[in-house]
């Protein structure tokens, strides 16, 4: 599957980190995790943290896929807004996810914090509201937020506009949020899994998998046999096609970043990330070495060859509305890329089980927003299925909510 057009930043930034041992034997282990990107890395890292034996397998290098394309911007906010989230799965149900995702982003500055240099940066998050019209339902949204404790302050017009130069009739300014190298993190991660222990073998394609009662059979494309107590599938929006049920829709996301930039000229957009109510959304922040990163411009676009000859026209296209914003700043992309994303109907993941597989193939789907975030949720979930302990966003975030 072609995840990927142009020329994603950390790839170019960080090239191929490390090399992974391909895989020459059958291999017999507790648990498979299928995929190498920062979901996998996540997943794997953890159950190897808690002692359990883990075997990464990747059909591309590490990273290679939509975590390349990522632009990392770690948000508790969920694409869908908590008063959405609320009216569909209840007001106990949205918290609780709310407050994981809150939750995840602590995990991660912790994880970061251990493995080390992986450009993690704590940031605030500006949603603000693209149209007039769209105030009424923000400011719910603040109020809500903020009736339930979540750090949140309401910024009108004015404060917009005094606070971070640019007009629009009102925002949200909410912590925790964040951003990070995410292909980075992902090597970290995997290397850190391989030096303890593990096993992480990348150019290796599972072309068939069957499961039973007892355990997992997985059968790659250089004819070699794996068999193991769990398979994690974390091969992102790959990960559909061993599914026969729909779960999610693919889309595209246009992407660029500029070159570095004045620190003084960035001014709070050093320390901010940026979003807004409009369908499909603008969003911004800066890196580590002051550049913008910059995307939005969302499609249904499914096609890798349509999707490549967009990449350049989207770009400019983000150029001229962040140009409008801030038009102070010198915005010309220096490198453009797409990536494939999946889109819930709910804006929430799956995590776990799904019945057409049986309770050994747990599924590791980080769809949405807020990808990162909720993978990190994620390697939570799926070791407490792992080691058959209970965890409170288990069915939310599972095929259950479904039916």
């Amino acid at each position: 599957m072609d995840l990927k057009s142009g020329y994603p930043f950390w790839a170019v930034r960080n090239g191929l980190l490390q090399a992974f041992p391909p895989l020459q034997q059958d291999l017999r282990c507790e648990v498979v995790v299928i995929g190498a990107g920062i979901t996998a890395a996540l997943i794997a890292d953890q159950l190897l943290q808690h002692g359990h034996e883990v075997a990464v397998i990747e059909q591309r290098d590490v990273g290679w896929g939509s975590t390349a394309a990522s632009t990392a911007l770690l948000q508790y906010e969920i694409d869908t807004p908590l008063r959405e989230l609320a009216k569909r799965y209840g007001l106990d149900a949205a918290l609780l996810a709310y407050r994981a995702c809150a939750r995840a982003i602590e995990q991660l500055q912790e994880l970061a914090a251990d493995v080390g240099d992986v450009d993690f940066r704590n940031a605030q998050s500006l949603y603000y509201a693209s149209r007039r019209r769209h105030l009424r339902p923000l400011l719910e949204e603040f109020e809500l937020r903020s009736q339930h404790g979540f750090a949140v302050d309401w910024l009108d017009a004015e404060g917009v506009a005094n606070d971070y130069g640019f007009a629009a009739p009102g925002a949200i300014l909410s912590t925790p949020a964040a951003s990070m190298d995410p292909y980075r993190m992902a090597y970290r991660l995997l290397g850190r899994v391989q030096a303890q222990g593990g096993r992480v073998h990348d150019r290796c394609r599972v072309d068939h998998v069957q499961s039973n009662a007892k355990e997992v059979h997985l059968h790659t494309s250089d004819g070699i046999n794996i068999r193991c107590r769990h398979l994690v599938m974390a091969a992102g929006y790959a990960s559909q096609r061993w599914l026969q049920q729909r779960v999610a829709r693919n889309r595209s996301s246009y992407a660029f970043v500029t070159d570095p930039l004045p620190a003084d000229a960035l001014g709070p957009l050093r320390h901010t990330l940026l979003w807004e109510t409009a369908r499909p959304y603008l969003y911004l922040r800066s890196t580590a070495d002051n550049r913008l990163l910059i995307g939005g411009e969302d499609d249904a676009v499914d096609v890798p060859l349509r999707r490549d000859a967009q990449v350049d026209r989207k770009a400019k296209r983000l150029a001229g509305k962040v140009a409008k914003l801030f038009p102070h700043l010198s915005i010309q992309p220096t490198f453009a890329w797409a990536g494939t994303f999946a889109e819930t109907a709910d804006g929430l993941p799956f995590f776990g089980p799904h019945p057409q597989w049986g309770p050994r193939v747990h599924f590791a789907m980080a769809y949405g927003g807020n990808g990162i975030t909720y993978s990190m949720i994620g390697a939570d979930l799926v070791r407490a299925a792992i080691e058959r302990r209970r965890h409170p966003l288990a069915q939310l975030f599972s095929f259950q909510r479904l039916d």
